[in-house]
């Protein structure tokens, strides 16, 4: 996508696109084109690579530190699952280059199954958006976005991090592009033995070490982007992941298991970009293979391979210079085959049509309408719909509000897992309500969001008399309540100092049982503070996460107990080319939890250099 163009600069002086005006800047290609509409009228949080190189473990450590998402880790890099606004890992949408690529099985996302690195741009969308990224967008949704810019040259650049437990991160990352081509090549090695120790967690008789807990993962992706013409681009981005993560056991002669996941994920896109319109056609395969050892030296007890064939075209079109309509149109295959879980071969065909249209009244002043339609094979999905709006009351305050129907259908584990699997299942449903608030001083911004959702047929795996689980739509769950953020950006001389902080206070109830739900803690506070001076950098981060209950009766002797974690570090850029840094995380050696009976790494610690070229 040509930023010179009126579809990425957005918005002119009069609140519309700037549909005649050219600037002399550089042209880049953004997969997720629909992104940047997205932001004119809701706030996402973007997670750049600097930010990364401070929580760089994995992708859980990652999105626990730097957003509000709640993330529940079966102890440091095994499975690992996002809870976003008191919703569940199904109702968080996982978007690769705009792109949904929740698990076919699993309706979800594992996070430690997805890798850390090789994006441009992490970010982080609150709220209802299943008009846009369909199924599972119910909570918000999670955004990992490639980028490619044009006439920049040769760069590259080497991630090198040595920590406690063994644990090694390396990445590697190359690009070239002039007025035609670009192109970007990366790959990235991850490992650890992870073999730490909470010795005042007590399991049994004795304090917790985790035994076989060793994991690694490496990925590879390759990007390229050809101008084809001034107006049309085409483009291609591919991502392959391997991992293999042994479960922690709770004794040392306990059975050891591990867990191994493989991922394809191949997008070929044609851009046509012009003054008034543009058009962006996408074809994408993505695969999803994983295989469960009951024992390290035993051949696999169970898995599944999980194949998607996709299209998409999505038009953008300018009626007058104010009023903006888009139609997008999508249609999926989704096949699958299970091993020794009674799925055989199944295979779903999924469509879409969604229309939008956008009204920029004044340059202060702008809304937003969508419908949309799924067609899933059979299963009767629900009209989708979403309202929005953002007024610049003053010069300091911004409010937007938005309304939205969202929805996720049942995957392939809750429908065709056997014995337990429900043809039956109907598509969760919610409606969501949510306001920003915005206010500006300076260098100082505040943003107020507080939020509504009435969730509808959620599905629960539960005990049948027969003795086994199966999936019912069963429970209607109220969530509510605030987020807040507070950024303050100062620089003076050679002094620089970045202040991001925010709360969450997450209110999610059974309506039967007017009970909160499991793994939603009330209150969730991060922070991180950084100073800069020449060419050095100390930052401290903070997370502070509330009582959190385990169990559906709300039992207090169960719950997680409130925590505050601490990490500090320190770097230095040599020569503008070389950086090098120190961290400690935990730096208060707290023992904590984020699932039960699976506690985290005390204080631990880590050096990291990087070089770019």
């Amino acid at each position: 996508m040509d930023i010179k163009r009126s579809l990425v600069l957005l918005c002119s002086s009069y609140g519309s696109f700037l549909l005649g005006q050219e600037k002399a800047v550089d042209t880049i290609y953004i997969f997720d084109n629909q992104m940047n509409k997205v932001k004119l009228f809701h706030p996402v949080r973007t997670i750049n690579p600097k930010d990364v190189e401070k929580n760089s473990t994995n992708l859980s450590e990652l999105l626990r530190y730097q957003s509000s998402i709640y993330i529940k880790e079966n102890g440091r890099g095994a499975v690992s699952s996002p809870s976003f606004r008191g919703t569940t890992a199904q109702q968080t949408a996982f978007v690769w280059n705009g792109i949904n690529i929740n698990s076919s099985f699993l309706g979800q996302g594992d996070v430690n199954n997805i890798p850390l690195f090789g994006y441009d741009q992490i970010e982080v969308k609150a709220g209802g958006g299943s008009v846009v990224y369909g199924s599972g967008a119910v909570g918000g949704s999670i955004h990992l976005n490639n980028i490619l810019d044009f006439n920049r040259g040769f760069k590259a650049s080497v991630f090198s991090e040595a920590a406690s437990f063994d644990t090694y991160n390396n990445f590697a990352q190359a690009s070239f592009s002039n007025d035609k081509l670009s192109v970007k090549v990366s790959g990235s090695y991850v490992t650890s033995q992870n073999d730490y120790k909470v010795p005042e967690f007590v399991v049994g008789n004795t304090g917790f070490n985790n035994v076989n807990g060793r994991y690694y993962n490496t990925s590879v992706n390759i990007g390229a982007s050809y101008k084809i013409a001034d107006q049309q681009t085409i483009s291609w981005q591919n991502q392959i992941f391997d991992a293999s993560q042994h479960y922690p056991i709770f004794e040392d002669n306990g059975n050891r298991t591990k867990y191994k996941a493989q991922t394809l994920r191949s997008l070929i896109a044609w851009d046509i970009q012009k003054n008034n319109l543009s058009n962006s056609l996408k074809a994408a395969y993505t695969e999803d293979n994983f295989q469960y050892f009951s024992s390290l030296n035993l051949p696999k007890a169970s898995g599944a391979e999980g194949k998607n064939y996709i299209f998409k075209n999505d038009f953008n079109y300018f009626i007058t210079p104010k009023i903006n309509i888009n139609a997008i149109g999508e249609f999926q295959v989704n096949k699958g085959e299970g091993y020794e879980s009674g799925i055989g071969s199944i295979s779903r065909n999924v469509g879409s049509l969604a229309g939008l249209i956008r009204y920029f009244a004044t340059k202060d002043l702008r809304f937003e309408a969508g419908i949309k339609k799924d067609f899933v094979e059979n299963i009767s999905s629900p009209l989708l719909y979403s309202f929005s709006g953002k007024w610049n009351a003053l010069r300091w305050y911004h409010v937007g509000a938005n309304f939205s129907r969202n929805f996720r259908f049942p995957s392939f584990n809750d429908l065709y897992w056997q014995p337990g699997g429900n043809l039956d299942l109907l598509p969760e449903t919610s409606t969501n309500i949510d306001m920003d608030h915005e206010f500006s001083f300076g260098d100082f911004k505040i943003t107020l969001s507080p939020y509504y959702m009435d969730i509808k047929n959620l599905i629960n795996w539960l005990p049948t008399p027969l003795g086994y689980w199966a999936p019912f739509n069963t429970a209607r769950v109220e969530s509510y309540g605030f987020e807040s953020q507070v950024t303050w950006n100062k620089k003076l001389g050679k002094h620089s100092v970045k202040l991001d902080a925010g709360y969450t206070y997450s209110k999610s109830v059974n309506k039967d049982t007017q009970l909160q739900r499991m793994y939603v803690p009330l209150h969730k506070a991060v922070g991180n503070i950084e100073y800069g001076y020449s060419f050095l950098s100390v930052y401290a981060q903070g997370l502070f996460n509330g009582l959190t209950y385990t169990t559906t009766d709300q039992q207090r002797s169960t719950a997680i107990d409130p925590y505050f974690i601490l990490n500090t570090g320190i770097s230095a850029a040599i020569f503008k080319k070389y950086t090098l840094g120190f961290k400690v995380n935990n730096v208060t050696n707290t023992v904590y939890q984020t699932v039960s009976l699976y506690p985290m790494p005390k204080r631990n610690y880590s050096v990291y250099a990087t070089i770019n070229f």
